[in-house]
């Protein structure tokens, strides 16, 4: 599953570890991603969305046909 959210478009961030030591080694931020499937009434299907905690959060303030509307304005498919 990729680490990108269809609704903020959140991807990994990356940056160092650092040991006790001050050694740096790569290592990667992944935003909470979960995969949803919300009923789309409109088109009378559900979909299934890739989306981070964040995102989830946002969908039930504004409801599930403005963030569709808003995921296929970035130009994603849904």
């Amino acid at each position: 599953m990729s680490a990108h959210c269809q609704l903020t478009g959140a991807e990994p961030g990356f940056g160092n570890s650092i040991s006790h030591s001050h050694r740096r080694t790569s290592r990667r931020f992944d935003p909470n991603i979960q995969r949803k499937r919300y009923w789309l009434p409109s088109e009378g299907r559900y979909v299934r969305l890739t989306l981070s905690a964040r995102a989830i959060k946002a969908i039930d303030a504004i409801g599930v046909e403005a963030a569709v509307a808003r995921i296929r304005a970035r130009g994603v498919k849904v």
